[in-house]
């Protein structure tokens, strides 16, 4: 069992007294980490099953990652991409194209810069002013992507808006309208054409319809595939730009490169971060030659295509690639799934296990399938006692996102202390 040290007590009061406005579901300092273990300032070890928010699906001190970055690091740091020219930058934007079949790329710093980026596009292509997201959303905390996000209560307290209305998203173990699927006929997108293009929004005045192919922040949702398609119809045939948010589902992590192809269904703007920097701050925006055809200037940055960047986003994308993660997404995915399911048998806590890949939640339950809070949060904390961590989601979500070069040998060790953690909160 872990206990907190000196050395991690001393710099969680001078995190205190200086950081701003951050959450942390519990007190660990991180120190270094290999592969997907963690270390923390005392020496303790955990199995990683948060891959710092989703973000190192390739694992922890690649070294072909950090050899492309201290090669770049010898020559040059930073050169203002935005006023001259640099290979290196291009290159990724060229590999971004070639893995996605898009055909412009522009480069940002993080996932809320790259959905900024897709929303300024959507209203400078389309000239119209408004967009439709869906409740429990999550797009990002800077004011547009803020926006387009309904996870929370507090993500709507006290902020000017651009224009959104909200739908619902295919949550279909809870959902919204008490049908089952197939049979609603996915009543959920429907919505939008019955309800918010009659009564709250025109889709002459609806730029884009933005969704995450799979709801992270909000629960680790997947929706049936037609959920997809449908939204895809609506916005062909009411002339909407259909926006995915890859940031957090991107990269791999449910075995396909982009999220969205699990669905068979290509939106018209894509925006990827995390896991496409290798753990280097990397935002991506991707979209047709003819919807990114905006002109010099229209939208820019200092730090997008940055040296360092590029050179680690370059060798993250390769290493995907020649060390066939998304393969091993599914293979490890469908493992860790079946153990879950395993575990929802034996305990009625977990009333649904839900994921594609390694993109995988489960959902905890008291009484009428009542969202158990508090229990959740007794489980994260008690895992990370036993040398596992974990993060939560939605309202009572538990999501199981390790780096994608996890072995099985460490998902049965993190899957024995996540069980420890769940008899305990259930005595």
């Amino acid at each position: 069992m872990r206990r907190l040290g000196k050395k991690s007590e001393d710099i969680i009061k001078r995190d205190s007294r200086v950081v701003s406005s951050l959450t942390r579901p519990y007190e660990l300092v991180i120190d270094r980490a290999e592969g997907s273990t963690i270390y923390d300032i005392e020496g303790n070890s955990y199995i990683d099953f948060a891959s710092s928010v989703a973000v190192m699906n390739i694992g922890y001190n690649c070294k072909k990652v950090k050899d492309a970055v201290c090669a770049q690091m010898e020559k040059m740091v930073h050169c203002g991409f935005s006023d001259f020219y640099a290979e290196m930058p291009v290159k990724l934007a060229e590999k971004l194209c070639g893995m996605t079949g898009y055909e412009k790329v522009f480069l940002s710093n993080s996932g809320a810069e790259a959905v900024e980026a897709a929303m300024k596009l959507a209203f400078w292509y389309t000239k119209r002013s408004s967009m439709i997201a869906f409740y429990r959303a999550f797009h990002g905390r800077t004011l547009g992507a803020l926006s387009l996000t309904s996870s929370k209560k507090r993500h709507k307290e006290h902020y000017p808006s651009l224009r959104v209305v909200h739908s619902h998203y295919a949550y279909c173990y809870r959902c919204p309208f008490n049908l089952e699927c197939p049979e609603c006929g996915i009543a959920c997108a429907k919505e939008i054409e019955n309800t918010i293009f009659k009564r709250e929004l025109s889709p002459e005045d609806t730029a884009a319809i933005v969704v995450e192919p799979i709801q992270g922040e909000g629960g680790f949702i997947v929706p049936p595939p037609e959920f997809h398609k449908e939204i895809r119809r609506i916005c062909d045939e009411n002339d909407v730009l259909l926006v995915s948010d890859e940031v957090q589902s991107g990269g791999f992590r449910t075995g396909k490169f982009m999220a969205m192809e699990n669905f068979d269904v290509r939106a018209d703007i894509v925006c990827m971060s995390k896991s496409i920097g290798g753990g280097i701050p990397l935002g991506a925006t991707l979209s047709t030659e003819e919807i990114m055809s905006w002109q010099p200037g229209a939208h820019a940055n200092t730090f997008g295509g940055n040296l360092l960047a590029a050179a680690g986003g370059l060798a993250t994308l390769e290493f995907m690639e020649s060390g066939r993660l998304g393969e091993k997404a599914i293979e490890k995915g469908n493992y860790l799934m079946q153990r879950l399911n395993e575990m929802k048998d034996r305990y009625p806590v977990i009333g649904d296990v839900r994921g594609i890949g390694l993109m995988i939640g489960i959902e905890l339950v008291g009484e009428n399938k009542a969202p158990a809070i508090q229990k959740r949060e007794k489980i994260i904390k008690q895992a990370v006692e036993e040398g596992l961590i974990l993060l939560p989601a939605g309202d009572s979500v538990i999501r199981f996102v390790p780096p994608l070069i996890i072995s099985k040998e460490e998902i049965d060790c993190g899957l024995e202390m996540f069980e420890k953690a769940l008899k305990a909160a259930e005595k």
